[in-house]
């Protein structure tokens, strides 16, 4: 690279973090396109760094719409019930997004989808596929969790004019991660993204799509801690082997032979 064009992508990159106040990342091709010497001139370099932007504006525009959540009041009885919403948590460049279906009392108290039992589940099947917390985002179809009446435990099921009224929010989310993968955690969350209400065992195991991104349909990590089954747990690691393999991430041995 030449240094007048190492100055314009300096100066690109520094614009980027004064306005958005904080340092701007690039993703994993942007990357690959300037380390690996494909973007030949200066101009094209510069544009590579804007590209790089991408993310910091996606974080940026991800703020706007937590703050919307934050303030939103449209479902007046969870906006009572609620200790906070649960926006949504990781990586805003993701690849791989996984959805749920609303959050949980640990979620209602930490502001964090997928904190608890199941949560904690969750992380177990991600490392396994060789990913951490960080490198997905991870969404409920509710931002806020369902009110329950007192003395009852545990959690309801969201409504389906709950997921309605909630649902422009993870769309949002969706357009502005692009994720190259989405996993849809159980039937509620299926409902909420695409509508249909049909039994898991219709859905799961096989590809869909939402809005042209491939969509894999697995069991909430919720149902695997109520049926301890083997064969239950399989059939989840089976779609994460399907998964990795969408987004061409090696499979070892070791992973193709695994149980949950």
């Amino acid at each position: 690279m030449t240094e007048p064009a190492l100055d314009l992508v300096i100066a690109a990159l520094e614009k980027i973090r004064q306005t958005n106040n904080h340092l701007p990342r690039a993703s994993r091709a942007v990357l690959a396109r300037l380390q690996t010497g494909t973007v030949q001139d200066g101009k094209a370099r510069l544009q590579a760094a804007r590209d790089g932007a991408l993310v910091s504006n996606k974080t940026v525009l991800l703020r706007a719409i937590r703050e919307r959540v934050r303030a939103c009041t449209k479902c007046a009885h969870l906006a009572c019930s609620r200790t906070q919403t649960v926006f949504g948590v990781g990586n805003p460049d993701a690849d791989l997004m996984f959805i749920g279906e609303a959050p949980g009392v640990d979620e209602d108290k930490q502001g964090e989808p997928f904190v608890g039992r199941a949560g904690q589940l969750l992380t177990k099947i991600l490392k396994a596929m060789n990913f951490a917390r960080e490198d997905v985002y991870i969404a409920n179809i509710l931002k806020c969790r369902p009110d329950t009446p007192p003395g009852t435990f545990g959690n309801r099921v969201p409504t389906p004019m709950e997921m309605q009224t909630c649902r422009p929010y993870l769309v949002e989310q969706i357009e502005i991660i692009q994720p190259e993968v989405l996993v849809a955690l159980g039937a509620v969350a299926v409902e909420g993204l695409l509508g249909m209400r049909v039994t898991m065992r219709e859905l799961r195991g096989r590809w869909h799509a939402y809005n042209g991104i491939p969509l894999m349909i697995t069991y909430h990590p919720a149902y695997l801690l109520r049926n301890q089954a083997p064969s239950e747990k399989r059939k989840v690691w089976e779609d994460m082997l399907q998964v990795l393999e969408r987004l061409e991430r090696p499979i070892t041995e070791r992973q193709r032979n695994y149980f949950l």
